[in-house]
């Protein structure tokens, strides 16, 4: 044998990972009720983006959100660039006070004027607070490339806003903002009696399970 396997060396003990609390994520126990939505949030020029369904579990809602974009008369760099900055991550300047044009943000205000938004959210799991917060949060998810025929020159990509606790039984606002991409700050408004009923039909992917707290 030319190639042989190192020895055996015993692996330096880390600690475990914290789990995803329930602020953070849908429940990985529970199947949510799906609701058709179909909602516009912005058409503009080079980028449209949509809330085609909303996922409602016993703890919270999904929103899954599409952001297409196409390239028309922008350059191929301007468009890559406006590309990598739907991840929040990719954008710098948000941690130093600053709110950068090319930062995308949403945000759902409720009747009671509380607020939740995106911004300055770290995406890290190290770093995401493991003490249920004081309100509700909203809480970006990684999607990835929705694959699509057609035109090289657009895209669709797919990211999900978990909403945490369900919102209350009355009408609320969803916002979106995206200075780069041309979208000013755009609001419609979701159902929240709708989604709260939507949850009583989620149901557990193993009924004979035990949910996690």
């Amino acid at each position: 044998m030319f190639f042989e396997p190192p020895p055996p060396h015993e692996e330096a003990a880390s600690p475990p990972k914290p789990g995803l609390p329930a602020w953070s994520a849908p429940p990985a126990e529970e199947m949510g009720a799906l609701m058709v939505s179909g909602l516009v949030l912005a058409r503009v020029p080079n980028v449209v983006i949509t809330v085609p369904t909303i996922r409602a579990f016993k703890t919270g809602c999904l929103m899954d959100v599409e952001i297409v974009m196409r390239r028309l008369t922008m350059s191929p760099d301007d468009f890559q660039a406006l590309s990598l900055s739907v991840y929040p991550h990719m954008v710098a300047g948000v941690r130093a006070g600053g709110l950068p044009d090319n930062l995308l943000r949403f945000g759902v205000r409720f009747a009671d004027g509380t607020k939740a938004t995106t911004v300055g959210q770290r995406l890290d799991r190290p770093q995401i607070p493991q003490d249920p917060p004081s309100g509700p949060r909203l809480s970006w998810l990684f999607g990835g490339m929705s694959m699509r025929s057609g035109d090289e020159d657009a895209g669709v990509t797919v990211v999900g806003l978990w909403l945490w606790p369900l919102p209350p039984p009355e009408t609320f606002e969803l916002a979106v903002e995206w200075p780069a991409g041309g979208v000013g700050l755009s609001i419609v408004e979701l159902d929240g009696s709708a989604i709260a009923a939507a949850a009583q039909r989620s149901v557990p992917y193993w009924p004979d399970s035990t949910p996690s707290e």
